[in-house]
């Protein structure tokens, strides 16, 4: 899969995915990259850390968040995005359910959209996404967790973004799956679906696994966000062997290790 100038492979390696969140409320490190030279200076030191893909978000998809208007979210991301795209060889992901934030990101230099919703929010994101011929995440996610049979009406759900990206002309090899932990499921359903997501793989599309200090975590071992990364080690450790393609993580260096040493043993 080609994200940006570079190839990636789609089986066999995991990939990091850093997280940059130029937002004052996100739920981990909300406030603490949206000025520039914060921004930057903590892009610099994921890539050198062993960052493959950089995630930039604008706005927060924490529990209880409140939406943003597409100005403020613009005006959050693009500088951003321009900046990071003429400082640094990094292919670069927008995490956005807007298509007009997402057709602004794509013209800064944007190589990948990565939407929570799916395609499901914003009836055009689809066509933007399409049109610019760049790959996309499909996340699950549901304003309830309300289920009859949980894993399946996943996999339904699933299905039917995946549908709207197809239809939209998005092709087969531009297609990533998200199982969307803390997103519409209970603390039961983010466990379960993490230890049964291989069944994702029925799709044929690569995975990407963010669970990095979300709240599943936090409620197992009953730590706040700030004391979280062994137990997000532990979820990247699971990513690998369920053969995800990336994983989308705040602590680049200490998951870079993790995937090195996982794949060093389930590949003797």
């Amino acid at each position: 899969m080609k994200i940006g100038a570079r190839e990636f492979d789609v089986k066999g390696k995991t990939y990091v995915m850093g997280i940059l969140n130029v937002t004052p409320d996100s739920f981990s490190d909300g406030g603490r990259f949206n000025q520039m030279d914060a921004a930057l200076f903590h892009v610099e030191e994921m890539i050198k850390e062993g960052m493959d893909v950089l995630d930039i978000g604008g706005e927060s998809t924490r529990p209880g968040h409140k939406m943003v208007s597409e100005e403020e979210e613009l005006g959050r991301v693009i500088p951003v995005i321009e900046q990071v795209r003429a400082r640094f060889d990094i292919p670069i992901s927008l995490d956005t359910s807007k298509s007009a934030v997402a057709s602004a990101g794509i013209a800064a230099g944007v190589d990948m959209i990565n939407d929570v919703w799916g395609f499901k929010y914003d009836g055009n994101l689809a066509k933007v996404t399409a049109d610019a011929g760049i790959p996309c995440i499909l996340m699950h996610n549901r304003k309830e967790a309300d289920y009859t049979d949980y894993i399946q009406n996943v996999l339904e759900d699933l299905a039917e973004s995946v549908e709207i990206a197809r239809l939209s002309g998005i092709t087969d090899e531009k297609i990533l799956l998200d199982p969307g932990i803390g997103f519409g499921k209970t603390y039961e359903n983010n466990l379960e679906i993490m230890n049964n997501m291989e069944i994702l793989h029925s799709f044929g599309y690569p995975l990407v696994l963010g669970a990095s200090r979300k709240s599943v975590i936090g409620m197992t071992l009953d730590l706040p966000v700030s004391e979280r990364l062994e137990g997000t080690l532990v979820t990247t450790v699971i990513a690998v062997m369920k053969g995800a393609m990336f994983v989308r993580v705040h602590d680049i260096k200490e998951n870079v290790r993790t995937i090195r040493m996982t794949e060093a043993i389930i590949n003797k």
